[in-house]
């Protein structure tokens, strides 16, 4: 474990920014041409080693839509105001299944998007996995104490600067309590998720100076699902992409790219996640 903690994240040095590609957005272009969607940072600079993004969505809509999202390895902090509803806001844990949201009226959204292994910081109280396939709110339920007022603060102002300000404010409210092991988890599945050559959780915990069980029990605890999980889930997030870009993906090349045995399995993969086969997502 010595070594493993001396490859963990250094606090030091400045966190990655926020997303710039579309992976886990089925029809990101439908999407995209129908809400205004932005991604920003935190304004606390202490909040971004463990944050990915903010992330700010308003709509008003003449016809109804229905996003669709291959969830990522992330905890998310979501505040909403829909159409016929009071703004709530709730905790979503790391979804198994495909997402789909009914879009209609006029709304707006304000989310937070937790590194993997970011979220436990905020949350000590339980594993990650706890929250692992749950939506769960009031948002006291696993934070405790959670400020008046923090809601109107988020969904209320039109101004994105204001509401960026409100996400710091909460979450400087709860957090953050500072972890070695949480710096070592958000290490290890950021490897993971850049580095296309891990394959086999058994190599990479060799590699890493760990056990399987001693990984897989770090993953449980901070990330909220198994590495296993995390490598395969990265291969869809790459596969939808290219599915969504080009027309002519050679599927068999694709599939040995990604460490796939073969293509069929690589296809019944992306059925079973996404719902139908991979060629139903390239452009016409």
């Amino acid at each position: 474990m010595a070594e493993a903690d001396a490859s963990a994240a250094d606090s030091s040095a400045p966190a990655p920014g926020p997303r710039t590609d579309t992976r886990g957005i089925v029809d990101a272009a439908g999407l995209f041409a129908r809400v205004d969607f932005r991604r920003v940072a935190p304004g606390a600079a202490v909040l971004r080693p463990y944050v990915e993004q903010y992330w700010l969505i308003d709509w008003d809509l003449t016809q109804p839509y229905a996003s669709h999202v291959v969830p990522h390895p992330s905890v998310n902090v979501v505040f909403q105001a829909l159409p016929g509803q009071e703004p709530f806001a709730e905790v979503a844990g790391i979804g198994l299944e495909l997402f789909t949201q009914k879009l209609e009226g006029a709304g707006r959204v304000c989310g937070v998007k937790f590194r993997p292994g970011g979220f436990r910081p905020f949350a000590p109280s339980a594993p990650v996995s706890a929250w692992t396939g749950r939506r769960l709110l009031p948002l006291d339920e696993v934070f405790g104490e959670v400020p008046d007022g923090a809601l109107d603060a988020v969904l209320a102002p039109d101004d994105e600067h204001a509401r960026v300000a409100a996400l710091d404010a909460f979450l400087l409210s709860v957090g953050p309590t500072p972890d070695p092991q949480a710096d070592l988890a958000m290490a290890l599945a950021e490897r993971i998720g850049t580095d296309r050559e891990i394959r086999r959780v058994g190599d990479f915990a060799q590699a890493e100076g760990m056990s399987v069980r001693a990984l897989q029990r770090l993953f449980s605890t901070y990330v909220g699902v198994g590495p296993k999980w995390l490598i395969l889930r990265h291969r869809i997030h790459e596969a939808l992409e290219r599915a969504e870009s080009d027309a002519e993906v050679d599927w068999a090349d694709l599939a040995a790219t990604l460490g796939y045995a073969d293509q069929a399995h690589l296809i019944r993969d992306f059925t079973a996640t996404v719902g139908v086969p991979p060629t139903a997502y390239a452009p016409h």
